[in-house]
């Protein structure tokens, strides 16, 4: 399995950023696929999911910033970000079904750095 996020970068509060995930050694389609995060000190999250059906859903934080979204033909997840604020500030990692605590955040992949400036 491989996870290829990318996307990440720095911004200030109120700004927007995209992250991408291309995805390879599973059959992408049939897939929950998700974003989770890993701020500092804290726990990993689960930012959005969508299931292999187009549905989605986020952490309660989100507040309708975020959209989820995915490209089966390219085997691709995307989370659109707008309104960042500072404490969005984690590194991001792309994730498939099913989310298993202890498989979540850095088990498969590095993640993408997001860190949104005042």
């Amino acid at each position: 399995v491989v996870l290829d996020e990318s996307g990440g970068g720095l911004v200030q509060a109120g700004g927007s950023l995209r992250l991408s995930c291309v995805a390879s050694g599973f059959t992408f389609n049939r897939r929950d696929m998700g974003w989770y995060r890993r701020a500092p000190g804290k726990v990993c999250e689960m930012v959005a999911r969508i299931n292999a059906d187009g549905y989605s859903d986020y952490g309660e934080f989100v507040e309708g910033r975020f959209t989820i979204s995915r490209d089966n033909d390219k085997s691709s997840i995307y989370l659109q970000m707008n309104n960042l604020q500072t404490e969005d500030t984690a590194v991001y990692f792309c994730e498939f079904g099913p989310f298993i605590a202890s498989s979540l955040c850095g088990v498969w992949s590095q993640g993408t750095q997001v860190t949104v400036s005042s």
